[in-house]
Order: C-alpha cells, then sequence, then structure tokens
C-alpha cells in the first residue's frame, strides 16, 4: 500500500514539475521574443522650423486662401509645403489681414481735421504673424447735427391746425 502511495505522490510531484517548467518556458520564450525586436532609432532631424508665408486669399481680399512654408536642411525630405488658410472677411486688412484688434468706442469729433479717432489693441494674431500691438484708425465726422428751424416751424403750424379744428 505504501508504495502505491509513494508512486501516486510522485506522479503528481512530477506533474506538476512539468508544468512549472513549461511555465517557465513559456514565460522565456515571450521575455525573448521581446528582446529580439530591434529598437527604433530616434532620428535627430536637422530640418529647420517652418517659415510661412502670409495667406493669400483665393479671391478677393477674405475667405479661403493658401500660404507656402519653407524650411531648411540638407537631409531635409521635405523643404516646401503649402497649406490651406482663411482669412476672416470682418477683420480690418489695413493692419494685416492676420492681425484681429479689439476697439475702443470713436472718440470725439475734432473740429480741426474733421475727423474721429479710435484706438485698438492686439487681440489675436493668426500663424505667428507680425501684428503692432496697439494701431490708431480715423475716419471723417460726418455731418453734424444741427437743429433745422424748418421742421421746428412745421410742427408749429401742424399744432395751430389742430387747435383751430378744435376750437371749431
Amino acid at each position: 500500500m505504501l508504495s502505491q502511495q509513494y508512486q501516486q505522490q510522485r506522479r503528481k510531484f512530477a506533474a506538476a514539475f512539468l508544468a512549472f517548467i513549461f511555465i517557465l518556458a513559456a514565460v522565456d520564450t515571450a521575455e525573448a521574443g521581446k528582446k529580439e525586436k530591434p529598437e527604433k532609432k530616434v532620428k535627430k532631424s536637422d530640418c529647420g522650423e517652418w517659415q510661412w508665408s502670409v495667406c493669400v486669399p483665393t479671391s478677393g481680399d477674405c475667405g479661403l486662401g493658401t500660404r507656402e512654408g519653407t524650411r531648411t536642411g540638407a537631409e531635409c525630405k521635405q523643404t516646401m509645403k503649402t497649406q490651406r488658410c482663411k482669412i476672416p472677411c470682418n477683420w480690418k486688412k489695413q493692419f494685416g489681414a492676420e492681425c484681429k484688434y479689439q476697439f475702443q468706442a470713436w472718440g470725439e469729433c475734432d473740429l480741426n481735421t474733421a475727423l474721429k479717432t479710435r484706438t485698438g489693441s492686439l487681440k489675436r494674431a493668426l500663424h505667428n504673424a507680425e501684428c503692432q500691438k496697439t494701431v490708431t484708425i480715423s475716419k471723417p465726422c460726418g455731418k453734424l447735427t444741427k437743429p433745422k428751424p424748418q421742421a421746428e416751424s412745421k410742427k408749429k403750424k401742424k399744432e395751430g391746425k389742430k387747435q383751430e379744428k378744435m376750437l371749431d
């Protein structure tokens, strides 16, 4: 009886031992597979930064357009490329189509020049555009509103007619 129990224990031990070896072999091959993959080499690029031209609208002075980009470098595969861009139509083009300003209210009319002015501070610059920090714009004052004596006399005439009708 002892020999049967001993043989059973021996078989169990052998089975456990073989399972352990099998697991070790599986783990070892998984790690070996990881080591066999070549590491990706990080290439240091000698290419310069992209320098972009201003956005040129396809038609008119605003809307969709394109800009050209260039960069330098001896081993650069691409040194020029074109990119789509858009110039908002509600921006003040006189300060650069890629510069957006926040403007103050119009000032009082200067009677010597017949102009009123206001200043704007830079709100946003598209694509690293070079924009002035503050800008000033002027426009004609327009017609100075003076009370019209005719309008007042017409009102008085109408009021007079109403009173006459009431009296009749």
